[in-house]
């Protein structure tokens, strides 16, 4: 049941008649013990909701009990009594060089990847759909059991990418013009599932700050740091709102599996996705930290990195996600910011390779008010435009002609602050395919200062760590149009 619609409700539903969504906290409830996340959750909403934006929850549920397995799911043994199982599933790819067998996981149901084997015909059909790493769609199992002393195992003989929409981005970047600038932050709030109306948020400045977390998914090679108290949202943010991005919570982490197993013969993390996220950072173990930091040293410059004799690529960014403690007036305690990372990350010249930093002790925490009921775009279809625009190149050329930079600039500044601020205009400006079709004020304001801030304060800290660093950033301005 649709609650009163404000201006903004009905302009969303109107321009994006079928890609948007009405959300309310209480529907979310229907998913209560099924863990799913966000871009699965809104697909289904979409999917059996009414013209009154009214859910068949018999339906839903029906559906649910019959593709999305529970963790106590008995999958495993209906395999075995020779049942044809299809189900709506998270998988993880893996191939083995050794047995040349493509493998399979299913963490969520317990089928480990020794369990699970991957038809070469439907490796062949999927085209390169089905990627070594996590995959969402839809599988079809059978179970096979050898002759011989061969153990059986569950075969995927079918598999349909989590994919039901093709964005049409042209007429997503003709929709911004619809909207003015602040409605417009206030509508891509909404896409992160959140209430811009909030009373948390205090000014457009800080929803600026807030939105500045989507930078990594729409620009490639972008690396961030965020440092923030804990409940302020930043760990939902990277885990639910794209199957592009990866998050590394816990555990140890070594250069094999960031980029490349050379014992298993088989790619690290880093080359499978567009973002990688590292959260509660202070609770991963690091391995070797000398190799750990040449290895992302290489990777955070230039996007490459060495396997064996070769040299390998990737768009993927990274983002580190900590917790800072604060004083009573919510600033933190200690001033060197970057001693609140792990010691892998305390060599000044690692930390240079990151493009900029997220003080998230300004954004607010999470409350009952901050959580969305009204219109917003589905999250499948707002992250398959946010992953679409990583290969766009025009919007960092018409950064750069709207920067006057100094021959004696900083590369290291400069290449953040392009890149910075290119996040910025395809998130903010989508719509911009020349400098003619944004003011400089709009451009100063919503791209290059906050790009800039976000610069200094990693030179600012760099110079506090270390005196070779000179805190001053280049004096690049905005030119007159």
């Amino acid at each position: 049941m649709i609650c009163l619609m404000t201006e903004l409700d009905r302009k969303i539903h109107d321009i994006f008649p079928e890609e948007s969504i009405y959300k309310t906290p209480t529907r979310y409830n229907m998913f209560a013990g099924v863990n799913l996340p966000s871009f699965i959750k809104d697909w289904l909403i979409k999917r059996y909701s009414d013209e009154r934006e009214e859910v068949d929850k018999e339906a839903l549920f029906a559906f649910l009990e019959k593709h999305i397995p529970a963790k106590d799911s008995d999958i495993k043994s209906r395999l075995m009594k020779g049942e044809t199982i299809q189900i709506l599933v998270r998988i993880i790819v893996e191939s083995d060089l050794k047995s040349g067998l493509f493998k399979f996981a299913i963490p969520d149901i317990g089928i480990k990847s020794n369990e699970g084997r991957i038809s070469d015909y439907v490796m062949r059909a999927q085209k390169g759909t089905l990627k070594e790493g996590e995959n969402w769609g839809i599988v079809t199992l059978e179970y096979v059991q050898p002759e011989g002393r061969e153990k059986g195992y569950a075969d995927l003989v079918k598999f349909k990418p989590f994919k039901p929409y093709s964005p049409d981005i042209e007429y997503y970047c003709e929709a911004r013009k619809r909207f003015d600038i602040k409605e417009w932050i206030d509508f891509i709030i909404r896409c992160m599932e959140y209430n811009p109306e909030s009373s948390q948020f205090e000014s457009y400045t800080q929803k600026l700050l807030f939105i500045s977390r989507l930078l990594v998914f729409c620009e490639p090679n972008l690396n961030i740091i965020e440092l923030a108290p804990k409940g302020t949202g930043k760990s939902y943010i990277f885990n639910n709102l794209s199957k592009y991005g990866w998050m590394i919570s816990g555990g140890k982490v070594t250069r094999a599996k960031l980029f490349y197993d050379m014992a298993a013969n088989k790619p690290g993390i880093i080359p499978n996705y567009e973002f990688v996220s590292m959260d509660e950072i202070k609770t991963i173990i690091f391995g070797d930290k000398e190799e750990l930091q040449g290895a992302l040293k290489g990777y955070l410059e230039n996007g490459s990195f060495t396997m064996g004799h070769a040299k390998q690529t990737s768009t993927a960014g990274l983002i580190l996600l900590g917790n800072i403690e604060l004083d009573n007036h919510r600033m933190p305690i200690n001033k060197r910011y970057f001693q609140e990372l792990p010691d892998v990350f305390h060599d000044t010249a690692l930390l240079d390779r990151f493009h900029g930093m997220i003080e998230g002790w300004y954004l607010p925490r999470i409350t009952e008010d901050l959580k969305l009921e009204g219109y917003s775009l589905n999250v499948e279809y707002f992250s398959e435009i946010l992953s679409m625009q990583r290969g766009i190149s025009k919007y960092a050329s018409v950064v750069t002609d709207m920067l006057d930079i100094p021959k004696n600039a900083d590369t290291r500044d400069t290449t953040a602050i392009i890149r910075l601020a290119t996040a910025y205009m395809k998130i903010l400006f989508p719509n911009v395919k020349s400098v003619g079709d944004i003011s400089k004020e709009d451009f100063e304001t919503y791209c290059f200062r906050p790009a800039y801030e976000k610069r200094k304060i990693v030179r600012t800290q760099l110079s506090i760590a270390d005196m070779e660093y000179n805190p001053k950033m280049p004096d690049i301005k905005v030119r007159d149009i």
